[in-house]
């Protein structure tokens, strides 16, 4: 019983997703100190205000309608997205293309597409047509 455990814990799917998970939290932590303590303060510095709370709030019946938490969440995350884009996946996208480049890898170009292909002589008959 003991052995199947160790052999379903050391299989490299469960140690890999364990590993991406502590990797994600921790670069999740780099982010989030990016955005609070870089680009909030140079929205605020901008803006006037660290976050847009007090921004469109409305009372009803006594219940509070807060349109700007709404923007401050929508706001905190596109920047979040533009961060990881920016320092992460952009970087990566560069480092494997020039990888591709440096080890001669060229990339094929997709086969068109058979209906294009046909519309495109169709399109050259009627050309000569004229």
């Amino acid at each position: 019983m003991l052995k199947g455990f160790r052999d379903f814990i050391m299989k490299g799917n469960v140690v890999d997703l364990a590993v991406a998970v502590v990797i994600g939290a921790a670069f999740g932590a780099v982010v989030t100190a990016l955005v609070d303590n870089v680009l909030m303060p140079l929205i605020a510095a901008l803006v006037g205000s660290p976050n847009f709370d007090g921004f469109l709030l409305f009372t009803i019946d006594g219940v509070d309608i807060k349109v700007g938490v709404f923007i401050t969440a929508l706001v905190n995350f596109l920047l979040i997205a533009a961060a990881v884009y920016f320092v992460l996946v952009m970087p990566m996208n560069k480092a494997t293309e020039a990888l591709k480049r440096h080890r001669g890898i060229e990339e094929e170009e997709p086969e068109p597409d058979p209906q294009l292909a046909l519309l495109e002589q169709i399109r050259d008959e009627i050309k000569s047509l004229r």
